[in-house]
């Protein structure tokens, strides 16, 4: 048995100072207290420190300035997607923001999908379709389904929706458990996604985004009530 990574002082310190930030503490803009002074208040060493801002700075939170001091960087207006996962896991309400643009761009998707995929990337929607009603697990059908999104994404040959998507996934990584809803029986999942991938493999352009639309609504509402 592989033994889990223990969490150290600076990580313990890049939470509580994320927190902090998102929660609105050291509002945006706004600069953190010296460096010295801070240490001090979290009981750590400035060397601690500065590698929790260092990550803080990559993940987009504080930006540094050399003799003026760190500042708390306007995600909210500078920021990108990259930054949903840490959002969610701060406060699971992002989850039904996100969910409204996977609505959206999902149901586009799949309209570009009919209109633009080759016959072997309808050939591989049919194929990662039946994986998911052979999946194991509840967890295995989840992951499953993601992969024949993914798919649909790269079947409309434009890169930008594959990045979406994947950007949308990784933002509701951090509550995916909690998210199985939909996915709890294989045969239903199976069932539910099925129209999408049988209307882009007939090219039906109206009918896969009207399906996408319907799976998508339905599949928000089970893992929203899952959430809750």
């Amino acid at each position: 048995m592989e033994a889990l990574p223990r969490e150290t002082i600076v990580d313990v310190l890049e939470s509580r100072l994320r927190e902090d930030i998102l929660a609105g503490r050291h509002p945006a803009g706004s600069y953190l207290p010296p460096e010295r002074q801070l240490a001090q208040g979290y009981g750590v060493t400035r060397t601690t420190l500065k590698h929790a801002f260092g990550r803080l700075a990559q993940a987009g939170l504080l930006e540094t300035r050399h003799g003026v001091g760190t500042r708390v960087r306007d995600f909210a207006r500078l920021g990108g997607a990259d930054l949903l996962p840490m959002l969610v896991r701060h406060d699971a309400r992002w989850v039904r923001e996100v969910f409204e643009v996977r609505r959206s761009i999902g149901a586009l998707i799949a309209e570009r999908a009919a209109v633009r995929g080759t016959a072997h990337q309808r050939a591989e929607l049919t194929a990662l379709l039946r994986a998911v009603r052979d999946a194991a697990s509840p967890d295995a059908v989840q992951l499953a389904d993601v992969e024949v999104h993914r798919a649909l994404a790269r079947a409309t040959g434009n890169r930008v929706y594959v990045l979406l998507t994947n950007t949308l996934f990784n933002a509701y990584l951090p509550v995916r458990a909690a998210l199985r809803g939909p996915f709890t029986d294989a045969e239903t999942a199976h069932r539910r996604l099925a129209p999408v991938v049988e209307a882009v493999g007939a090219g039906d352009r109206e009918g896969a985004k009207a399906a996408a639309d319907a799976y998508l609504r339905d599949t928000e509402r089970i893992m929203l009530e899952g959430l809750s």
